[in-house]
């Protein structure tokens, strides 16, 4: 692939906690980037300190409408989506939107512009796994009329259009299977486990554990995950890739380690389990290791202090 100088990259929900990095790590190695988002769950300060950059613009607009954007493109990713439980529980009809309609509009440009396109899937898309560890290969355990059917089947249509483009219109495309990522420029209220643990305990709250705290996830740091989405978009591989952390803990677990790192005298409480919350999660990320030659490297207790750095900085 010709040099990264001066190519264009566009990234929908470009102001959110994932496309807000992508964003940096894009100009760091010396694309211009666009990025695209509607707010409803971004944040403008996450690409505040980009405003500025000749390198960089922000256009406000819903992919679900007509993306236009002038002059070259020669990657598109595709990270405009809610992403949170609390999110897409209480945006339904957006989240199938974006996930349908949006995909399907950003695939358009990209046919339109012959740019190669990264669509940001996930690790939902296997639902409630009977499988683990979670290879792409498998097909998933997902229920289509469940409160998070919304996000789940949308991710997996949208994974079904990005190859129809591919094998169709010869749409040069990427798909990345994400897994639990975290780090600054979450959403203090964004309802996922390691924002919600954090500032409850920085508050000296109960912090809430679902269910029996038993099920797991495997959590990756958002540098790591960044570097691994890099990795796929310059790479030649067109089905999906895994990208997370192997290393799995229980969600009582994270709990008690987020209050130990943050000093709090928080207690833990539980709370009725939610609806299809999967029970185990975490990534068999062989191919990204032989494909990508990437794997997480982040230690987990490093990644929560800087995580809780930010935290503690927007709370005060």
């Amino acid at each position: 692939m010709a040099s990264s100088q001066l190519q264009h990259a566009v990234v929908t929900g470009g102001a959110g906690f994932l496309g807000s990095h992508l964003c940096d790590r894009l100009l760091a190695e010396g694309f211009r980037v666009t990025a695209i988002d509607n707010l409803i769950t971004g944040d403008i300060r996450n690409i505040s300190h980009l405003i500025g950059n000749e390198k960089f613009r922000f256009i406000k607009h819903d992919v679900t409408e007509y993306i236009y954007v002038d002059g070259p493109v020669h990657f598109i990713l595709h990270f405009a989506s809610p992403a949170s439980p609390i999110d897409y529980l209480k945006l339904p009809i957006q989240t199938l939107k974006v996930g349908s309609l949006g995909t399907h509009k950003a695939l358009g440009l990209a046919k339109e512009k012959n740019a190669r396109f990264l669509l940001a899937s996930t690790s939902e898309v296997y639902g409630d796994p009977l499988v683990h560890p979670q290879p792409e290969s498998y097909w998933g355990n997902v229920n289509p009329v469940g409160s998070r059917g919304v996000y789940d089947e949308a991710k997996r249509f949208a994974e079904a259009m990005t190859m129809a483009y591919h094998r169709y219109h010869g749409v040069d495309t990427r798909i990345v299977r994400i897994f639990n990522t975290y780090g600054p420029r979450m959403r203090i209220e964004d309802g996922r486990a390691i924002p919600a643990f954090v500032s409850q305990a920085l508050r000296g709250e109960d912090v809430t554990v679902f269910g029996d705290g038993s099920q797991t996830r495997s959590v990756c740091y958002v540098d790591d995950l960044i570097d691994g989405i890099y990795r796929l978009l310059l790479s030649d591989e067109v089905n999906p890739v895994n990208i997370g952390n192997k290393d799995e803990i229980s969600m009582l677990q994270l709990a008690q380690e987020v209050i130990e790192l943050t000093g709090s005298k928080s207690r833990i409480v539980f709370k009725e389990l939610p609806e299809d919350d999967p029970k185990i999660r975490q990534p068999d990320t062989t191919r990204a290791k032989t494909l990508l030659q990437w794997e997480a490297k982040v230690k987990r207790r490093e990644g929560l202090r800087a995580t809780i750095e930010y935290f503690r900085s927007r709370i005060a």
